[in-house]
């Protein structure tokens, strides 16, 4: 992309040129805006200069263009980065100043350029230069980054992450009505409002961020990078355990979109109709019988309102504070998707708790302990007990798609072993085929896996950790022998009675 795609961003003040207007082009590709082209003038009045020519915008662009790449040159035609020659003191006497030549008849001499010396523009550029974001032509019209023909009905979204995440049908059917719906909605803002019927022209479609509960290891966060990925959008993952109250250690909200952006490749346009997953949301809710500042909690709710619902925001570039040093750019979020996840512990007791006292009395009346014996009872959440849990009103208010994930079974983690694109076993066979070894697991054994995994009670996590202490004396192994030709990993091996079936190779 060429250099005009980019926003040109002074390096004094660090506003970019929509707030800052028209810029000064410098060597080395260093912009500098007009107010601290006039208060650098006017300083350099103070200092003794003389006072400053009154030149237009063009005159004083022109000026810098006759500067070489290198610095600015000095009256002798050295560069300006050279060390700073230092002038005889001048005879008290006037009459003196004009024998010897040396009066000062104003600040600039035959090259135009006052008789200073400045900073080396590559150096300035090395110091204070950040990366640029990405403009749209001026006159350009808005193009959705998703053409609506290329957006993928939600039953073959479903399909497509069918091939990647185990299980969790309610989830995925949710999430891909709502990405379908979202990136819709972004496609007919770009229409003309001709294109539709005369009773829909003036209906705006609102956005609808979602909030997804889960316990630990379910796959929530997989998900969502599952669906970026099959979108081809950009995605930022947050974790709200780091964000803190403007003016406090930690992330600002702001840091948010700031990753959003990163990963958009600085394109405002793209990052403007991204994703941003929250993980972690739950330790955001409201503390409870404490006193003190709540920074880290209700804080954070509240400061985030306002990127939900959509608003321009300053978010630095390039990193994930503010600071004198980082430029900032402006982005509008209302057309980027929210989606914040996070397990709530002991959500399932508020659940509980609302559910007793519904229950009747009588020959029909459920029973209480039924109630604990359910695995399913996250699906039974609404919003009162997400707000009971600790989340705000307001916040909860704008995350109206609510929905659960099913805690992982045994069954489930056998499936995640083996079915998804991905899958761990399969990792593992393509390791070991590069040195030519086929590696199998047999039925018990990965029933067994997934039993030592539901002790860990960590979720899918725990299957990883378990193959990888199985694997480890095997990838250590193998690779001495070039006669093996095939491992079968057996029930007895995962349970410490036995090896490892090796089976030699044909030769």
């Amino acid at each position: 992309m060429s250099e005009n795609h980019y926003e040109d961003v002074c390096y004094m003040c660090h506003r970019n040129e929509e707030n800052a207007g028209k810029m000064f082009h410098l060597p080395n590709g260093v912009c500098i805006c007009d107010d601290c082209m006039k208060k650098t003038m006017d300083a350099m009045s103070k200092f003794g200069f003389g006072a400053m020519p009154e030149l237009s915008h063009d005159e004083l662009q022109e000026m810098f263009d006759r500067a070489p790449a290198y610095g600015m040159p000095m009256p002798d035609g050295a560069s300006m980065s050279a060390p700073v020659k230092t002038e005889p003191a001048l005879p008290d006497d006037p009459e003196k100043k004009k024998e010897e030549g040396t009066e000062k008849k104003g600040p600039f001499f035959g090259n135009g350029l006052p008789n200073i010396s400045f900073l080396n523009m590559a150096d300035i550029q090395g110091m204070m230069g950040g990366p640029k974001v990405k403009k749209r032509k001026p006159g350009e019209e808005k193009v959705p980054i998703i053409d609506i023909r290329d957006i993928p009905q939600p039953h073959k979204l479903k399909e497509m992450l069918d091939e990647y995440v185990v299980g969790q049908e309610h989830a995925k059917k949710v999430i891909s009505v709502a990405v379908y719906n979202h990136y819709k909605r972004i496609a007919a803002e770009c229409m003309k409002e001709e294109d539709f019927d005369e009773r829909l022209q003036k209906v705006e479609i609102e956005k609808s961020n979602m909030l997804m509960i889960g316990p630990t290891g379910c796959g929530k966060t997989y998900l969502v990078k599952t669906l970026a990925k099959l979108l081809d959008v950009p995605l930022a993952i947050a974790d709200a355990t780091s964000l803190t109250e403007a003016g406090y250690i930690g992330d600002d909200i702001e840091s948010v979109v700031s990753k959003l952006l990163a990963a958009a490749d600085n394109d405002v346009d793209r990052a403007e109709s991204g994703i941003i997953f929250i993980d972690e949301i739950d330790k955001i809710a409201k503390k409870k019988n404490t006193n003190s500042r709540d920074v880290s909690g209700e804080s954070v709710q509240q400061g985030m309102l306002k990127l939900l619902e959509g608003a321009d925001v300053e978010v630095p570039v390039g990193a994930n504070s503010k600071n004198a040093m980082v430029p900032l750019t402006t982005i509008n979020t209302r057309n980027i998707l929210f989606i914040c996840g996070g397990a709530f512990p002991d959500l399932d007791e508020i659940i509980k708790q609302r559910l007793r006292k519904q229950t009747s009395i009588g020959f029909n009346a459920e029973l209480k302990d039924v109630l604990d014996k359910r695995k399913d009872i996250l699906n039974e959440v609404t919003v009162e007990d997400v707000k009971k849990y600790g989340m705000i009103p307001e916040f909860v208010g704008r995350m109206p798609i609510i929905f659960a994930m099913q805690g992982l079974t045994e069954e489930m983690l056998v499936a995640i072993l083996t079915e998804p694109k991905n899958a761990i076993i399969k990792q593992y066979q393509k390791l070991l085929s590069l040195d030519e070894v086929d590696l199998h697991f047999t039925k018990e054994a990965l029933l067994e896996v997934a039993k030592k995994a539901m002790e860990k009670d960590t979720g899918a996590r725990a299957l990883r950790s378990i193959i990888e202490e199985l694997m480890l004396d095997i990838m250590y192994e193998i690779p001495k022998d070039e006669n093996i030709g095939r491992v079968t990993i057996t029930e007895d091996y995962i349970l410490g009675k036995g090896g490892p079936v090796i089976e030699l190779r044909d030769k």
